[in-house]
């Protein structure tokens, strides 16, 4: 092979990602962000080395066959005192494209993890690397100077993505208005293999059970300000659903973090499983295509954790999101789908009657998924499009 005949190889840094995160969401941001950048390298004729940067978890998923390499931890205290590998691992990168966890570019979850996400991004900035925020939520920012910061930094990006409508219109309230588009999230991409069921008798419904909601937020005192008991939804859905003899329920997690009992959703689901004996408990998923199989076996499918109701969506199955942020409400209604029980505005007795109509309207739901992902997969060729052109730029 001479030299013309070569793929050129370009260095990404993924930024605010993870192949290990027992935030299976986060994972699946990272698995689908990566399945794009292989079929966009594919196109642009080179091939990808990827950094992965960001939190560490108990699991590992890399894909196989994708040279990934851990990149340094962001640490502010090592940036300060000159011996940051994670700056010297920046040193090494052709782009950098940071996802911010999804939803964590914002203050809403404190200003600590503010900081550390803010500073990390001004850091690839000040190396000179191009800096792509890829699709994820923007905000909300509810201190001024966190705004202020964050519109600085956004507008020094070479290109921002808002993953819904909502936090599209936001960018644009913040001032920045020349480098944006709003496509949609990068988990529809998530690769996976529908798991087959033995017994196909029954309506398999699947209750991804968060957590962090049945303790009450971080704080463990309504910290999102929901109008509904979550643990009483749950035990009403529940209690419904046994009386079904045709109903197979499924309780299923996508956060799974053995060292942080306060966001587990497995603690919460086995407890729920000692009130409710009949239910079926999913297995422990070990990467987040894991988990999107196994979901995209199910009937319907309800849930609080967004990537489990993405896993659903993206694989054709009918679901009622339960939002408690505004993240739930601009994903999909960008997808023109509105069947989302609004845990910020409805009673609980409200929405668990919107769960339970969505679960009785199946089959009006399948057409509407079905339209929604046709959306987002036009949505997602622009994006990927996008890097394509970036990569033959490099």
């Amino acid at each position: 092979m001479n030299k013309t005949e070569r793929k050129k190889f370009i260095t990404i840094g993924l930024l605010w990602h993870s192949v290990s995160s027992d935030n299976l969401g986060v994972g699946a941001l990272t698995e689908s962000q990566i399945a794009i950048c292989e079929e966009a390298a594919s196109q642009a004729g080179c091939k990808v080395n990827y950094f992965i940067f960001g939190t560490q978890g108990g699991r590992d998923y890399v894909p196989k066959n994708v040279p990934v390499k851990i990149g340094g931890r962001v640490s502010i205290k090592q940036m300060l005192i000159g011996k940051s590998k994670f700056l010297n691992d920046l040193e090494l990168c052709d782009i950098v494209l940071d996802i911010g966890e999804g939803d964590s570019f914002a203050d809403i979850y404190g200003l600590k993890r503010y900081l550390f996400l803010i500073v990390s991004k001004f850091a690839v900035l000040a190396k000179g690397k191009p800096l792509i925020l890829s699709p994820q939520t923007i905000g909300p920012f509810d201190y001024w100077l966190a705004r202020k910061i964050a519109a600085i930094l956004m507008r020094s990006c070479k290109r921002v993505y808002a993953r819904d409508g909502l936090s599209f219109q936001y960018l644009k309230e913040c001032g920045v208005t020349q480098n944006i588009d709003e496509v949609i999230d990068v988990a529809f991409k998530l690769p996976f293999n529908r798991v087959i069921h033995q017994d196909n008798k029954r309506i398999k419904i699947g209750l991804n059970v968060s957590g962090l909601l049945f303790s009450g937020g971080y704080t463990q005192d309504n910290q999102f300000g929901l109008t509904i008991d979550y643990p009483e939804l749950i035990r009403m859905l529940l209690t419904d659903w046994g009386k079904r003899a045709d109903y197979e329920v499924w309780l299923i997690p996508h956060v799974i973090p053995d060292e942080l009992p306060v966001e587990d959703d497995r603690k919460a689901i086995v407890a729920l499983s000692k009130e409710f004996p009949s239910v079926k408990i999913a297995p422990d998923f070990q990467s987040p295509s894991e988990a999107k199989s196994f979901i995209a076996s199910m009937d319907f499918m309800t849930g609080a954790r967004m990537h489990a109701c993405i896993a659903a969506f993206s694989s054709g199955v009918p679901v009622v999101p339960l939002a408690y942020s505004r993240k739930f409400n601009g994903l999909f209604s960008s997808l023109d789908y509105d069947w989302v029980a609004d845990g910020k505005k409805l009673t609980t007795a409200e929405a668990v009657q919107v769960i339970q109509s969505g679960c009785e309207q199946r089959d009006e739901l399948k057409i509407k998924v079905d339209a929604g992902n046709q959306i987002a997969n036009q949505r997602l060729i622009k994006y990927q499009a996008y890097i394509v052109e970036c990569m033959k730029c490099l």
